[in-house]
């Protein structure tokens, strides 16, 4: 969230206005707010030796600890990145249903996927005029390639869509780069979606938008965009903050730049992957499911470990967990290892149109897609009935420090978001990953940003959330 600075002097009934305007909804539950039965508030709490004994379990060299880290860094090690619609990620798909089926866990299959896949080739950019310099960049996901022999064209820098605006009449020919200022993740990638069709509005030939983070050690950053309807699709690329400043600069400057730009990409037409479930099946109501997911495909840099690698294990290793300390609830609890989730939720779109009939039946859906960093809470999208439940399971992670209950009117994870938008509950683990986007998407999304002990928490909140919420006496009540 943006921070904003009052003055001392402000009352105080003003400044919480201007908060209650200006700042997303996002409200820290308290106990104050809630009005649960108590019989109900005794329930959550007499999961606390459960909370405790998964707790544990993970941090005890004779138990799980170091397992989630372990099986993580094999997988990334042995398969690398995964894109959606290659080789390389269905061979991971293979390897992971084998590695469930030896954990013993029930019902294990993979679902069909179809969808329109995109790959990269041989790419490349350079500064040419007023002299040589390398660019380092990589074509978006999507991206139309340049004509065979490449692009060498004059250059328009902006630093917004008011600014490609102003500087319309001077766009046509011309390849436009955006070094537009990083507010937030949310409110700036707009920029690499919709750079291309709103620069080829005026004719530009394409487009090189400046990487979507807040700090680069001249690392660019891959990503997904789309063209808008009835515009010319231009080849688009993410090129580093350093070079977007750089080239800012020198056009302030009044210099005359030019860039060459080389991009070869193919589409293929009826690509195929495949969502891998598994799950613990319920003892009483086993039709009814909480839901723990993450996506294994990745971008095409890096090893995808923390995007979305770290969510994808902390996940089915939450179900090992359970069923190695024979923690089986009341309803089923399903680990969902999404396909496709970085060219749009591919995989969580067929995954819903394929099971419309189980909808009602879910309880609550959790994903882990913004980092496996030290957690510290929860942060949940439902009914305040429900965010009050979530409150008092929150508080039995008390020994890790983990007890921020945080409640959003807006979604909370990625793939998830299809089925908040029905109105099925959501949960994420709030996660001290202030640097996710320094390596989101990039050669830097590697086992080196990954911590052991920090995976073994996020496995044991997952493990105990799930548990708890699969087996209490009530449902969690919709909105």
């Amino acid at each position: 969230m943006t921070s904003r600075r009052f003055r001392t002097s402000c009352p105080i009934a003003v400044v919480v206005f201007l908060l209650a305007l200006l700042v997303p909804r996002l409200l820290a539950a308290s106990s104050g707010q809630c009005r649960l039965v108590k019989s109900l508030r005794d329930e959550i709490a007499s999961y606390r030796p459960v909370a405790e004994r998964v707790l544990s379990y993970v941090q005890d060299k004779r138990g799980y600890k170091g397992r989630t880290w372990a099986t993580l860094s094999q997988f990334t090690d042995t398969f690398g990145s995964r894109l959606a619609g290659t080789r390389n990620l269905e061979n991971s798909i293979d390897y992971m249903m084998n590695s469930l089926k030896a954990q013993n866990l029930d019902n294990v299959h993979a679902e069909s996927v179809m969808f329109t896949g995109w790959q990269r080739r041989k790419e490349c950019a350079a500064l040419v005029k007023p002299r040589f310099k390398n660019l380092a960049m990589l074509g978006l996901g999507g991206s139309v390639s340049t004509v065979p022999q490449g692009i060498r064209a004059e250059v328009v820098v902006v630093t917004s869509f008011d600014d490609l605006s102003n500087k319309s009449s001077e766009v046509s020919g011309k390849i436009v780069v955006y070094n537009q200022p990083y507010v937030s993740y949310s409110e700036t990638v707009v920029y690499r979606s919709k750079g291309a069709s709103e620069a080829s509005k005026y004719g530009a030939v394409a487009t090189l938008i400046r990487s979507i983070t807040p700090f680069s050690l001249n690392t660019p950053h891959a990503g997904q965009q789309s063209y808008s309807d009835g515009v010319k699709k231009i080849p688009t690329a993410c090129i580093t903050v350093e070079d977007a400043e750089l080239l800012n600069r020198m056009y302030n400057r009044g210099t005359k730049l030019e860039i060459f730009l080389k991009m070869d990409s193919k589409f293929f037409a009826n690509a195929t992957s495949r969502n891998t479930v598994a799950e613990i099946k319920g003892t009483t109501d086993p039709h009814k499911i909480v839901l723990v997911s993450g996506h294994l495909d990745s971008w095409d840099v890096g090893q995808g470990a923390m995007d979305d690698g770290g969510g994808a294990f902390i996940s089915w290793n939450s179900l090992v967990v359970l069923k190695n300390l024979n923690l089986r609830p009341k309803r089923s609890i399903r680990c969902l290892l999404w396909t496709a989730e970085e060219e749009g939720y591919i995989g969580a779109y067929a995954y819903l149109k394929g099971h419309k009939s189980e909808l009602e039946n879910f309880n609550l859906v959790i994903e882990s897609d913004e980092g496996t960093f030290q957690p510290y809470g929860i942060l949940f999208h439902g009914s305040e009935t429900s965010a009050c439940i979530m409150l008092e399971v929150a508080n039995l992670f008390d020994s890790i420090n983990a007890t921020t209950m945080q409640f959003s009117k807006y979604n909370v994870g990625s793939d998830i978001e299809v089925f908040e938008n029905i109105n099925i509950p959501g949960l994420s683990l709030l996660n001290k990953n202030e640097k996710y986007f320094w390596y989101h998407h990039t050669e830097a999304d590697t086992m080196a940003v990954e911590d052991p002990d920090s995976l073994d928490l996020n496995t044991a909140m997952f493990a105990v959330i799930s548990y708890i919420i699969a087996d209490l006496s009530v449902d969690l009540p919709r909105s």
